[in-house]
């Protein structure tokens, strides 16, 4: 009677096992390095924090029906603010908020009024690229926000 040596399996299915994991932890290593971050906007935090408050300008400012008219031409910047049956806003205190590239905080200009309704700012010479801007105009407890892009 010849008797036939019974094989442990044990050994190939324990190297199996560590060969998937390390070839599964690889792939995850790659991915969560290539990736990159997905937050598109880096003052996420302080725009949650005032969330609310956003929400009751933006409010009374649509109630009031503002309409925002941006141009810029050249290195001047212009805004025309109108209420809802055409007239002008005037006497409306505003900032426009620059988000430099590479800066450690955002460069803060107020807006000029030139006349009723009409707005100004004469951007910097020095400033270049496409840069995220924010103006904030103010009257009387409305508020109107608008976020935009310059291309200097």
């Amino acid at each position: 009677m010849t008797k036939t040596k019974r094989k442990n399996l044990y050994p190939v299915l324990i190297l199996l096992l560590l060969g998937s994991f390390l070839l599964f932890s690889t792939w995850a290593a790659f991915q969560a390095a290539g990736l990159g971050s997905k937050v598109a906007d880096a003052d996420y935090y302080s725009k949650g924090l005032r969330y609310n408050t956003t929400l009751v300008e933006k409010r009374a400012a649509a109630v009031l029906g503002w309409d925002l008219t941006t141009t810029l031409n050249g290195r001047t910047l212009d805004f025309q603010l109108r209420s809802r049956d055409g007239s002008a806003v005037d006497q409306a205190n505003g900032s426009l908020y620059l988000a430099i590239p590479g800066a450690a905080e955002n460069i803060h200009l107020p807006l000029h009024e030139v006349a009723a309704g009409h707005y100004r700012i004469e951007l910097d010479a020095a400033l270049h690229g496409a840069i995220q801007a924010r103006i904030d105009i103010e009257q009387n407890g409305a508020r109107l926000n608008r976020q935009l892009l310059l291309n200097l």
